[in-house]
């Protein structure tokens, strides 16, 4: 039995839900979401509340019940306040710049590299280190902020390159002597 499944998700105002068999729309004050998800889970809209609720107990309807209803979570809470990753750049010269709608990064490379925002991804960067990805879809904010991690990770002996903020990173000795 589904822990998480079994709760039920508000719908907070100004945010309408429209379900249509398996796909269901979130329209917020952000911007409107819409994923179809596969047959063996009933969502249902109840007042102002969504309940999700499985068809079958085969052990794959029973693994998809929690999943889909934190998706149908994400949804809402993604139109009605949006999401967002903060990202921080260590090392002597890294800076960032907005161009627009992509991402200038000069991390110690013999070129800058530029990361294009993709599907209602928005950039802000404050005092050229600190980077902040903000969206709707939460799995989108994390798929790009993971791509500009991945630009220059962490290293773990001096601990340059760039990072989640709060990400602690774990150092080792260097040589001695």
């Amino acid at each position: 039995m589904s822990r998480i499944g079994d709760l039920p998700i508000e719908i907070p105002e100004k945010v309408e839900v429209n379900v249509d068999g398996q796909t269901v729309k979130v329209k917020g004050p952000l911007g409107e979401l819409e994923r179809t998800f596969k047959a063996g889970i009933d969502i249902k809209v109840a007042e102002n509340e969504i309940i999700v609720e499985r068809n079958s107990e085969d052990i794959e309807a029973r693994s998809m019940h929690g999943l889909v209803r934190s998706l149908v979570e994400g949804m809402v809470e993604g139109v009605s306040n949006g999401f967002e990753k903060k990202l921080e750049m260590v090392g002597v010269g890294y800076n960032a710049q907005v161009q627009g709608d992509k991402l200038k990064l000069e991390v110690g490379y013999s070129h800058p590299v530029i990361i294009e925002a993709e599907g209602g991804i928005s950039f802000e960067v404050e005092k050229s280190t600190n980077i902040t990805v903000k969206g709707i879809d939460k799995q989108r904010v994390g798929d790009t902020a993971a791509k500009i991690r991945e630009v220059r990770k962490p290293e773990p002996y001096k601990g340059k390159g760039i990072k989640y903020v709060g990400e602690h990173i774990r150092r080792k000795v260097g040589k001695t002597g």
